[in-house]
């Protein structure tokens, strides 16, 4: 018998008269997407379309949490963890398709969906169940999607108020029992998941898990049926416990149960690492390597690492002296190396924003360790378009703020935050690993109006600093240490024009040796420890 993944919990039923109560309905969130059925059928897959071959295919069964909305095309800034899942899958060897649809229940998933989706099973492949959010409600009105709280094998007989339709409800355990004997009639393998965790929380430190109902009964099921159970729920609730309320606010969007782009993501990295960390399921053989992508360096014991964040004016050409050079590429001049390992991880043309969606900030989140120093340094390329263009920019302002955008260059949905919101994650991030974060205002352009090299007030130049008061982080102001300096030694555009190349943002070697002592001399007037690692 496979070994269940999780240790079951009980729970007895509640009970009215001689049957038992509907589960009400917490969430109190209004899924639509049932009722827009025949628009949500156009997008979702053709049942065994996505098989090559003979390869077997990964269909996912669930509801909004597994595939939100009536497209599932982000449209609302919610995301199901089903569109992200074939990521973490071996394609050459197996496809995955997602026939989830939001506002489902065991119940009319089971009798509105399944017959079509399980047309195309055939032996071999396997069928992931994850469905329980809205077994809720009333039985025979309304949304009328509840099933029997438990595992029994009792029915009953109800007629729909609006429709005049006569049905048969079962309890949740004996509709999981009639997917597990359908997908075995076929002779695919089923797997039972654990539904996804709520933004809901027990105390300050403890994620709200469902371990005296849909929890106890899909392991007592899988026991009784003989199938693996993955703990998708726990895996990620235990990896919100260590993030924090904050962090955990953004990993939903509009509501606390359906989630964003991080959320899905998340979710599905969770799905997979659960599949994996499941005795004797064999659907781990087509996952692929779970390894966490990181920065590429070598760690020496006892040295901290300094990381360097940022867009073109932190690393560039750094190629000699005729290209364009990123401070961060000559650091090496004003850090003791003996003391510390310096990786410059920034990018040119990067935004905080795209920082973020790039994965780029997610390596260096992975790589990050107690003691190191992370330097974030992003504005230039913050401004300008949102949807359009280079699609790079930020919501302007320090207030926590979001909206969906929808890029023109390929016409998908997105969720925007503001440079403050960026900030913020970067800094949250660094502190939950154990690091410190290190907030760099951007590098000053060489325009000159009124005499003066220019200021930005009113812009990121400031808005890092607001940041960094709000937060209590170090705040290197590079933006006026370096105009000052040039105020005093240039005087002039024409005489500053030997420290960029090119053009007014980005600077020559002279120039990135300029900025490089300027932090030297910014972090030096702080409390950081940082300071401690310079020449």
């Amino acid at each position: 018998m496979l070994a269940l993944c999780a240790i079951a919990l009980s729970m007895a039923a509640q009970n009215v008269g001689d049957k038992k109560a509907p589960l009400e309905d917490v969430n109190k969130v209004r899924d639509l997407t049932l009722d827009s059925l025949n628009k949500a059928n156009t997008a979702r897959p053709i049942p065994g379309s996505s098989r090559k071959g003979d390869n077997p295919v990964l269909f996912l069964v669930g509801n909004s949490t597994m595939r939100t909305g009536t497209l599932g095309n982000g449209n609302n800034g919610q995301w199901g963890w089903g569109y992200f899942a074939h990521e973490y899958f071996d394609e050459s060897r197996i496809t995955v398709e997602n026939h989830a649809l939001g506002g489902t229940s065991s119940r009319t998933f089971y009798n509105r969906l399944w017959p079509a989706v399980l047309e195309g099973v055939k032996p071999g492949d396997w069928v992931i169940i994850e469905l329980g959010h809205n077994d809720n409600g009333p039985y025979d009105h309304g949304r009328a999607r509840a099933s029997i709280p438990g595992i029994g094998t009792d029915s009953m007989v109800v007629t729909i108020k609006e429709t005049g339709a006569v049905e048969t409800v079962f309890s949740y355990g004996e509709y999981m029992r009639k997917f597990i004997r359908d997908v075995r009639s076929k002779g695919a393998h089923p797997v039972l998941c654990s539904l996804t965790p709520r933004n809901s929380w027990d105390n300050e430190t403890t994620i709200t898990r469902k371990r005296d109902t849909f929890t106890k009964w899909q392991q007592e099921i899988a026991r009784e049926m003989n199938v693996p159970w993955i703990d998708l729920e726990g895996t990620t609730a235990r990896k919100f416990e260590a993030y924090g309320p904050w962090k955990v606010n953004y990993m939903f969007y509009l509501d606390k149960i359906h989630t964003s782009e991080f959320g899905a993501k998340t979710n599905a990295r969770s799905a997979a690492e659960a599949i994996a960390a499941c005795d004797g399921l064999a659907l781990k053989e087509y996952l692929l390597p779970l390894d966490l992508p990181k920065e590429q360096f070598v760690r020496e014991p006892g040295k901290p690492v300094v990381f360097f964040t940022g867009d073109s004016t932190v690393k560039n050409e750094d190629k000699d002296e005729n290209s364009m050079w990123g401070w961060a590429s000559v650091a090496h001049t004003v850090f003791n190396t003996k003391k510390c390992t310096l990786v410059n991880a920034a990018k040119a043309g990067r935004s905080a924003r795209t920082f973020v969606e790039e994965g780029r900030w997610e390596k260096v989140y992975n790589s990050i360790e107690p003691g190191d120093y992370v330097l974030i340094q992003f504005g230039h390329n913050d401004m300008g378009d949102i949807a359009g263009g280079k699609a790079r920019a930020d919501i302007r302002g320090v207030k926590d703020s979001s909206h969906v955008y929808r890029l023109e260059k390929d016409r998908t949905y997105k969720v925007v935050y503001s440079y403050g919101w960026y900030l913020r994650k970067f800094v949250g991030d660094v502190r939950e690993k154990g690091g410190t974060p290190v907030i760099v205002s951007m590098t000053p352009r060489n325009e000159w109006p009124n005499g003066k090299m220019e200021r930005r007030p009113g812009s990121c130049a400031t808005w890092a600093k607001e940041v960094a008061d709000e937060l209590g982080v170090a705040f290197v102001d590079m933006h006026n240490l370096t105009a000052d300096y040039l105020d005093r030694k240039a005087g002039s555009k024409e005489k500053a024009a030997k420290y960029y190349k090119r053009d007014h943002t980005h600077t020559s070697l002279l120039g990135a040796q300029l900025n490089a002592k300027m932090f030297r001399k910014g972090i030096k007037q702080t409390d950081c420890d940082l300071k401690k690692l310079m020449k």
